[in-house]
Parts: structure tokens; sequence; C-alpha cells
């Protein structure tokens, strides 16, 4: 497959005023990327601010790790590239098959609010292109709109649930909840039980609801290339 995969990631790594650090979920950064670079994907990393994008430390967590983190750790050329993103403003969509953005809370602070991003989602999904987001990242597509309407308006979408951010207590710290943010804008809003893998395809659009189903987003995005 001779693609080029542009990966989003954030650049927030303060996880509101807790004094705690955020930024992106490892997993599902190391998952989707193996899944294409296996593929023969070319793969390009990205963040707001370029350089190295903060960690999510529970990410870290020898709880966390899969076969696809672990392969990470190893991986000297990821590495090398993951500490040198290029900046958001330099990136050129129409360079691109794809685009990815992997979530963690970070996210929800930067990339949601991020015009730069805003309107690269919305050159991408314009040129049918493939737009995939999981977990938190569907909170990226807060504020895109096509033709003055919410890109989720009427689309079949999941993303990281009320419940599941209950259950990692952070209810109260979030800037906003994806599920009550995906509904409000019009989404046609669908879950499955906490922590479990699920993806939804609506057209180029695809999203996952929670860190074991970065892989599910990677698969159909691979079905979509």
């Amino acid at each position: 497959m001779n693609k080029k995969i542009l990966i989003v990631l954030t650049s927030h790594e303060d996880l509101g005023n807790t004094g705690k650090k955020t930024g992106f979920w490892t997993e599902e950064l190391a998952a989707p990327y193996y899944a294409l670079l296996d593929e023969g994907a070319e793969i390009t990393l990205a963040s707001p601010k370029g350089g190295q994008p903060p960690i999510d430390p529970k990410s870290e967590d020898p709880s966390a790790q899969t076969d696809a983190t672990r392969r990470m750790a190893e991986d000297r050329e990821l590495l090398a590239q993951l500490s040198n993103t290029k900046k958001l403003s330099e990136i050129n969509p129409a360079d691109y098959d794809a685009v990815f953005y992997p979530g963690g809370h970070g996210p929800l602070w930067d990339l949601a609010e991020d015009e730069t991003s805003q309107q690269l989602i919305i050159d991408f999904y314009k040129a049918d292109k493939p737009v995939a987001f999981v977990c938190h990242a569907p909170g990226v597509l807060r504020h895109v709109k096509i033709d003055g309407e919410y890109l989720v308006k009427g689309k079949n979408v999941t993303g990281f649930t009320n419940t599941e951010e209950d259950a990692v207590q952070l209810t109260d710290i979030v800037p906003f909840l994806v599920e009550d943010m995906l509904k409000e804008n019009g989404g046609v809003y669908s879950k499955i039980e906490d922590w479990h893998p699920y993806a939804v395809v609506d057209g180029k659009l695809i999203t996952g609801q929670n860190p074991a189903s970065s892989e599910k987003v990677a698969e159909e995005l691979l079905k979509m290339l």
C-alpha cells in the first residue's frame, strides 16, 4: 500500500488544574502506527507545537502495555520521529491520503480548540479522504463545521463514554465530555460496554470508543484505503 498517512498528536500536557500531567495515550499511537506501517504506509507525525508531544504518564503503566507499545519502546526510528514531530501549521493536507488522531486527554484542551486542526479536518473531509479518531480524539471535532453545520451532525459516531470518564475520575476535570459533545452537536452517538473495542464508520469518518478500539479504527482505515 503506497499511501501517506498523517497522525496528529496533542501538545498539551497539563491535566486541568490538578498539577498532574496528561498528553497522548501511547497505545493509541502505537497500535494504529504499526497496523498502517506494516501494510506499507508512509507515516508523518505532527502536533500543534511540533517537537516531542507529551505522553500521558498513565499510558506508561505496565498494565497499559501491549505488543504494539512494547514494539514502540524499542523502535528507534519511531521514537526519533516522535521527538521531532512537524508543526501542524506546516502541514499541507494535499500531501496525504488520510489523517488519524490518537486520543489521551490532551486533545480536549488543545486540538479541540485549534483552528489549524479544524481546517485540516475540513480539507481532508472535503477532499473525500478518510478522517479517523479514537477515544478522546473525537473531541477534536467539537468546533468542526462544514457549510455551517457540525461535521458530526446526523453522522454515526462514537467516542470515550461518560461512564468511562467517570471510571477514571476525570469527569469534573476535563473541559467537556466527549459523549455529551457529540450528542449536542447532532451526532448519532452509539457505544458498547465500557473498555470493549468498538469502532463506527460513516462515509469517510471513522471513530473509536476507547483505547481498546485503536486497532479496530486502524483496521477500518486500512479497508478504506
